[in-house]
């Protein structure tokens, strides 16, 4: 449904983007969830969009410690834009997504449509 979400590419590219890692599972709710690590970012650096059964989650880390390049002996945390797009399942609801970003985590719930639920169909007795 999702596609290789197993396989983990690393955390920078070779354009030098780096790739925020991500869970994505389904609820007994019946909703899908996927969360985020965006560590450092404020809510407002933060883009979510659906669009043709896409989601897309893009932002901006920003390197604001005002220490200037060649002051830095090691320089390990990542920081620049990043981009990650999902195709969703044509069960998913995209009119009706909600996100929430806390404690450096975003998690977007994807309701399934109400025909993608199973439901119960009662059987009547005849005669």
């Amino acid at each position: 449904m999702w596609g290789n979400l197993g396989d983990r590419r690393d955390d920078v590219t070779s354009r030098g983007a780096w790739v925020p890692p991500v869970d994505i599972y389904e609820t007994d709710a019946k909703e899908i969830v996927l969360k985020a690590e965006l560590p450092g970012l404020r809510r407002e650096d933060i883009d979510l969009t659906v669009e043709n059964n896409t989601l897309t989650v893009r932002g901006e880390r920003r390197a604001d410690d005002g220490v200037r390049e060649d002051r830095y002996h090691r320089r390990e945390r990542v920081h620049g834009i990043f981009s990650r797009s999902f195709t969703l399942p044509n069960t998913v609801d995209g009119a009706h997504v909600k996100a929430e970003y806390r404690d450096g985590v975003l998690t977007v719930k994807l309701p399934l449509r109400e025909e993608a639920k199973p439901r119960q169909i009662p059987v009547e007795a005849q005669g």
